[in-house]
This record gives structure tokens, sequence and C-alpha cells, in this order.
């Protein structure tokens, strides 16, 4: 990952670079793996967070059908 230091104004930088890492799951990444986690319990996060992604999509989806 590279951000680019405009008029050695590193704050800005700094700032786009967290905003890359926070969009990339890097800091939800190691927040979990600081701990060891069981394969059970990794299968069913896992699972609800690919259920919450569908209701997420499903959710866009009929409220850009219901906008048309």
């Amino acid at each position: 990952m590279q951000v680019n230091v405009r008029d050695n104004n590193v704050e800005q930088a700094l700032r786009a670079l967290k905003k890359k890492l926070q969009r990339e799951g890097v800091f939800r990444e190691m927040k979990l793996r600081q701990h060891f986690e069981k394969p059970s319990v990794k299968k069913a996060r896992e699972k609800a967070e690919a259920v919450r992604r569908a209701r997420k999509l499903a959710r866009k989806k009929a409220q850009r059908e219901g906008a048309l």
C-alpha cells in the first residue's frame, strides 16, 4: 500500500493511509488475529458475515428498484 506525501503534509498522508487500511479491512483483521479463534467460531462468524452481506445487497437492490 502506498500513499504520496504532498507539500510535506505528513498528517494528510497519514489520514489517507488510515482510510485505505480501513477500507481494506486491515485493522479488523488485526483485531481478529490478536487471539486464537476456534474453527467452529470462525465458521459461524464467517457465515453470519455472509448473511449480513447478502441482506445488505438485497436491501440496496430493493431500494434501487423501488426508486426506479
